[in-house]
């Protein structure tokens, strides 16, 4: 099938009422992906060269995601909602140049599959005209039905006009169809409006191309994989499939994950073998674990690589631009925002590292912070392989320690501190003797006045 052109047609123009949201449907997230981008992803790794969306009108912000996560991507506008083979004919200006392949897809339905699309082009290589994904329905109540004669199928009958026999069949319409390229745009012209809804339905190509005597199959697939979104529960129950993916295969490559249900992955999350994920991690986009690593209970990561042989958490913070050298420790209540973190280095305890660089080798001690802000813009901070930061100690940016400096505890940094320099930043200690008994019987005869005087 690699010799075959291949343009995918998604569908996109539900305004989602009843997810009751005013962001168009398909821009709803599945593992911090819009369910388009689930569905462009798939055709794309399926083996499509074109890609038409056709959108809502007044939808600028789908256009500009679109545009986004497919630049080759084409949006056309259906101005008029009159039923789906209506949506496909505002792609028109896309059919002009005809491809072999001609798939129309949902873009409501983020866990189709590569494995699930070759199935529908297969059937078209193999001689087909029409072919359509069915699936076995555990209740078919709501779907088109799909009418077969044998192997052949002879129409698609959905639920409103279905006939009470018709009604009890449970192979059902998946919504994703296919089309030999060189027949489809007559076939959408011939298409009729004579129905319970009065819409121009995608399915009545079926019954027209048969009978014009063209091949019509259908293929059948798995429900769980075509399951569309139109409220929030079903927008949950498609995010419950996906982390069950995603999970599955991160420990069929190698990663232990101990107690799977409670790891969270976004769609791009890239962690390799012999990585360990204790309980409740949740990643977010942009996340990359090496070989080796341990990210522990309760840690969250967003934007971040780990890498090999490094140990994050547990409660720890990663976010966007957080870079872990190997063998880097990242340890309790730690926040690590934009910062080099070089190889070995140890932020251990409740510490804020923000437009860092983190030198090699480095020890950070508890309660560091670096200043990276003044209300007005953002600044950084460079400390040097090799030094020790003592805790309590607060960096203000901007300001370079170099290679081996030594902080004490509790001091503020201001200004440059040269290599294997000691900085004592703080107040100097004053000690007056017995003057703690003094302090307490003074606040102890001043609370008993009070009280009295209540």
């Amino acid at each position: 099938m690699t010799t075959r052109s291949f343009l995918a047609i998604v569908l996109a123009a539900g305004l989602g009422t009843r997810m009751r949201s005013s962001l168009p449907k398909v821009m709803h997230q599945v593992g911090h992906l819009p369910l388009v981008g689930h569905v462009l992803a798939t055709v794309t790794a399926a083996g499509a060269n074109r890609a038409a969306v056709v959108i809502g009108p007044d939808m600028p912000e789908l256009e500009t995601l679109v545009a986004k996560l497919s630049p080759d991507a084409s949006c056309h506008e259906q101005t008029d909602r009159l039923g789906t083979a209506h949506a496909v004919l505002a792609a028109r200006p896309a059919l002009a140049d005809v491809s072999d392949d001609v798939l129309v897809l949902f873009g409501d339905t983020p866990l189709v599959t590569p494995e699930t699309v070759e199935l529908v082009r297969k059937e078209l290589a193999e001689g087909a005209d029409v072919a359509v994904l069915g699936f076995r329905a555990a209740n078919p109540f709501g779907y088109g039905r799909l009418l077969m004669d044998g192997e052949r199928l002879t129409a698609i009958r959905e639920e409103k006009d279905a006939s009470d026999e018709e009604r009890k069949v449970a192979f059902c319409n998946s919504g994703i169809m296919g089309f030999r390229g060189p027949h489809l745009l007559s076939l959408l012209e011939a298409i009729g409006n004579t129905n319970a809804k009065g819409e121009f339905y995608l399915t009545d190509a079926v019954e027209i191309a048969t009978a014009r005597g063209l091949k019509v199959t259908a293929v059948e697939g798995d429900e769980r994989d075509v399951q569309g979104v139109n409220t929030r529960e079903q927008l949950s129950h498609c995010e419950a499939v996906f982390q069950a993916r995603m999970r599955k295969d991160a420990m069929e490559r190698g990663v232990t994950l101990l107690a799977p249900e409670t790891v969270f992955f976004a769609h791009d999350t890239r962690v390799d073998a012999d990585v360990t994920l204790e309980q409740n991690v949740v990643f977010g986009p942009g996340v990359s674990v090496e070989s080796g690593s341990v990210i522990r209970a309760f840690s969250h990561l967003e934007g971040a690589r780990v890498g090999a042989g490094s140990t994050v958490g547990p409660f720890a913070r990663l976010r966007p631009g957080a870079d872990l050298s190997d063998g880097a420790h990242i340890g309790n209540f730690v926040e690590i925002k934009n910062a080099k973190v070089g190889e070995g280095a140890k932020v251990n305890h409740l510490t804020y590292i923000g437009d860092a660089t983190v030198g090699a080798g480095s020890n950070i001690g508890a309660g560091t912070i670096t200043c990276n802000y003044d209300g007005f813009g953002k600044h950084h901070t460079d400390i040097g392989p090799g030094s020790f930061i003592g805790s309590n100690s607060t960096l203000v940016a901007p300001v370079t320690l170099g290679k081996g400096a030594y902080v004490a505890a509790g001091s503020v940094v201001t200004e440059p501190v040269e290599a294997d320099a000691l900085v004592i930043g703080r107040a100097r200690q004053v000690i007056k003797r017995h003057r703690a008994e003094e302090l307490r019987a003074r606040f102890k005869a001043a609370k008993a006045a009070k009280s009295k005087g209540d």
